[in-house]
């Protein structure tokens, strides 16, 4: 494989998450929309997303995987068996690199139903988007290092990409594929106790939003603990502190761990359904 705006691209199933993906790697410049090709469960939804992102729409996904050299499985895991079962589809993506971020859906599954692919899962989340995104992804043994740098290249064009062991990947789609969700509800709380203390809401929501996107930039760009940090800007006798006993009244680190787990094991449960 070559650079990454020199191949031919199909996203299978371009809902939610594949748009995330589609427009975040358009922006990026990361691959290139005419030689990019999308499908949707309802036809004239994929038309509809092809002339907004200007692509191209295919209503048959063995031939939109006919045409690609690397395809992105975006579909509910529910359904991912059935997709790639479906007539033609398997002999499509023989050869093909098959990038797969169906939560739960096991790489050995992906080459039990598709066994000529090169397959590498990822779990990408929402805000790729804005290229703020961060993924992780865990190749097959069948792919190769070039076929991982490729798909590393496309996700780091939309956030931050790592590569690690499957066995992550559960905890990876609770923590950072469904982690935005969580982070949107914290958002929310501390934007409702600046409107309870009387400023609009309008401007609570934007300091929750902004001091929580910043301390999460001020994490990753110092390297320091988050502890670290909170220690940094609690001072004795101070309203930091009364704050954060507050917090642990309510047992919030405890209740974001067990939300982290259960998500998990959610996760976990979500590909067996095709076993």
């Amino acid at each position: 494989m070559t650079d990454t705006v020199n191949e031919t691209v199909a996203i299978i199933g371009c809902g939610t998450m594949g748009q995330a993906i589609l427009g975040g790697a358009l922006q990026a410049g990361a691959i290139d929309p005419a030689r990019t090709i999308i499908t949707a469960r309802r036809d004239v939804r994929a038309h509809e997303i092809a002339e907004r992102f200007g692509v191209h729409a295919e209503t048959d996904n063995a031939v939109a995987a006919g045409r690609a050299d690397v395809v992105v499985l975006c579909v509910k895991p529910q359904v991912a068996q059935s997709v790639l079962l479906a007539p033609g589809v398997a002999r499509a993506l023989s050869g093909k690199v098959l990038v797969s971020i169906c939560a739960g859906t096991r790489l050995d599954q992906l080459q039990e139903w598709v066994p000529g692919a090169r397959c590498i899962r990822a779990m990408p989340n929402t805000p790729s988007v804005i290229r703020r995104g961060m993924t992780v992804i865990s190749p097959s043994q069948s792919a190769s290092d070039v076929d991982v740098q490729w798909v590393e290249r496309l996700f780091a064009s939309v956030g931050r990409c790592r590569v690690l062991d499957e066995q992550y990947m559960d905890a990876v789609t609770a923590l950072s594929g469904s982690g935005p969700a969580f982070a949107c509800v914290v958002i929310e709380a501390l934007a409702d106790g600046g409107v309870m203390m009387g400023l609009p809401r309008d401007v609570a929501v934007e300091l929750a939003a902004q001091t929580v996107h910043g301390a999460g930039r001020l994490v990753l760009e110092t390297g320091t603990h988050p502890a670290a940090l909170k220690d940094s800007v609690t001072t004795p006798a101070g309203c930091t502190i009364a704050g954060l006993l507050t917090m642990e009244d309510g047992r919030i680190r405890s209740t974001l761990a067990r939300t982290i787990q259960e998500a998990t094991l959610v996760a976990a449960g979500l590909g067996k359904s095709n076993e």
